[in-house]
């Protein structure tokens, strides 16, 4: 899917129509160009379009892509991962995946697999100051979004650890562990990306060179860009803190768990001894063989009544070993 959008002179965002842009006369100065998912002949169009190479275009296209910074004569690739939420049966779950924006002198494109939150709140005029024309507070705008859907995401995945814990103090199943594991494996997506990020904010606030080419720091963009990585460094404590505090939830519900089902085979254990004992005398006295007493009501009884003793005795042996 392409999109095409630029900020008119009221600074309000206006859509370019697929007419207007595939017109031979259409200029893409001071635009913004949004790819989601493109197909070959939308990535061959738009490197036609604006000058960048395909390659530079479908890197945010392979989800195992890191975050980084390349850059060429005309053009910086800026690669960075952001957060997505997807509903499953009756929970959500949490990955990431890689955002590349592709920004030049007078044109700024992003790329992404999925047409995400981050993305979609400057489609909506949810970002104050932001304008297709001011390219590096775009770019840093959409950092600042990022760290902030990071942080949200966060709180939502501590919040849905409580709803969990809650559930298993009722119950433990496996399905809320299944979940926990989820969660587990949410945060570690989340603590790589957010590492990667760190990397290239920090390269960005030391801009020299090419990359300051592209991406000028202006005094009033300072503060945008230090809120940036703050709120990212924020989220790497949070989410280390969120992942030492999962894993040892886990660890420990996996060991009541473990402790049940050994209470549990420990019971069944010791009632199985307890009723041998009885069986076992039967099965003596009920050989096809002499044995003393078989002609006599007193043998029956002398035999069960000592079943009887020696079934107690047992039991009260086990008990007081706390086995039973």
């Amino acid at each position: 899917m392409i999109e095409i959008f630029k900020t008119n002179s009221e600074n309000k965002l206006e859509v370019i129509t697929e007419e207007s842009y595939m017109a031979n006369d259409f200029d893409p100065k001071h635009c913004w160009i949004n790819l989601v998912n493109p197909s070959d002949k939308e990535v061959a169009l738009i490197s036609k379009m604006s000058g960048v190479d395909d390659d530079a275009i479908k890197a945010a296209l392979d989800d195992e892509e890191r975050s980084r910074i390349e850059l060429e004569d005309n053009y910086a690739l800026v690669l960075v991962d952001i957060p997505v939420i997807e509903e499953e049966d009756d929970y959500y779950s949490y990955f990431t995946i890689p955002l590349g924006t592709i920004v030049k002198d007078d044109l700024f494109i992003t790329i992404c697999l999925k047409d995400t939150a981050v993305i979609r709140d400057f489609v909506r005029n949810r970002i104050k100051g932001f304008s297709t024309s001011m390219k590096s507070r775009f770019m840093f705008q959409i950092l600042g979004n990022t760290a902030a859907k990071f942080l949200a995401y966060l709180k939502q995945i501590d919040k849905a650890s409580q709803r969990i814990q809650i559930e298993l103090r009722k119950s433990t199943k496996n399905k809320e562990i299944i979940q926990m594991l989820d969660l587990q494996n949410s945060l570690v997506y989340f603590s790589t990306s957010l590492t990667g990020n760190d990397t290239v904010i920090s390269k960005i606030m030391n801009a020299k060179g090419q990359l300051g080419k592209f991406l000028r720091i202006y005094e009033e963009d300072m503060d945008i860009l230090e809120d940036v990585s703050i709120e990212n460094k924020q989220a790497i404590e949070m989410c280390s803190i969120y992942r030492s505090i999962l894993a040892t939830t886990t660890e420990g519900y996996a060991s009541v768990i473990s402790n049940d089902a050994n209470s549990v085979m420990k019971l069944l254990t010791s009632i199985t001894l307890v009723i041998s004992i009885p069986t076992l005398i039967a099965s003596i006295w009920g050989m096809n063989t002499w044995v003393p007493g078989q002609s006599s009501w007193i043998g029956f009884t002398v035999l069960a009544v000592v079943s009887v003793v020696v079934t107690a005795l047992s039991v009260w042996i086990l008990k007081k070993k706390k086995l039973l």
